[in-house]
C-alpha cells in the first residue's frame, strides 16, 4: 500500500523529467565549457541519446540508477512491485537493443550511470573521458565510463 495519496503520487510521477534532468544539464554544460560540441536529445537518432556527436559517431546516454535498473542502487518500490519489475526489465531490454544497434553500425555507444557522476571527482574524470572521445573518436574501454557489461 502506498503511503501517500493517489493524487500526490500522480503529482510526484508527473514531475519526473525524461530529458534535461539536473545531471544531464550539468554534464552538457561541463562538456560545452571544454569546447565539446554535440546535439542533445535528438529524435533523429535511435533511442534518443542524451548527447550525440555525429561527426565522431558517438552517442552518450546518462542512465539513472532507478529507471535503468542499476544492480548497485535500484531499489524497487514496495507497492505495485509487478509493474515496476516489468517496467525496469523492459527498460534494460530496450537499452541492450539500442547498444546493439549502434555497435552494429560502428558507432561508440557510451552509457554512464548516475552513480558514476554524482561524486565531483568522478564527474570531472568522466567529463574528460567523454570530451576526449568526442575529439578523438575512440574509446579504449566502454567499462571505464560505467557501462553495465550486461548491456554492451
Amino acid at each position: 500500500m502506498d503511503k501517500i495519496s493517489k493524487e500526490k503520487r500522480g503529482e510526484v510521477m508527473r514531475a519526473i523529467r525524461g530529458k534535461d534532468t539536473k545531471i544531464e544539464i550539468a554534464f552538457r554544460t561541463a562538456l560545452w565549457k571544454l569546447g565539446t560540441r554535440y546535439r542533445k536529445n535528438s529524435g533523429k537518432f535511435y533511442g534518443r541519446p542524451d548527447i550525440v556527436n555525429e561527426k565522431r559517431r558517438v552517442v552518450v546516454f546518462l542512465d539513472s540508477c532507478f529507471w535503468h535498473g542499476c544492480s548497485l542502487h535500484c531499489r524497487m518500490p514496495k507497492s505495485h512491485l509487478d509493474f515496476w519489475r516489468g517496467k525496469i526489465k523492459r527498460n534494460k531490454k530496450r537499452d541492450a537493443l539500442v547498444n546493439k544497434f549502434y555497435k552494429e553500425r560502428d558507432w561508440t555507444c557510451v552509457r554512464i550511470w548516475e552513480h558514476d557522476i554524482i561524486n565531483k571527482n568522478d564527474f570531472k574524470k568522466t567529463i574528460k573521458k567523454v570530451s576526449g572521445l568526442f575529439s578523438k573518436g575512440q574509446l579504449t574501454s566502454n567499462a571505464t565510463l560505467g557501462i553495465d557489461p550486461n548491456l554492451a
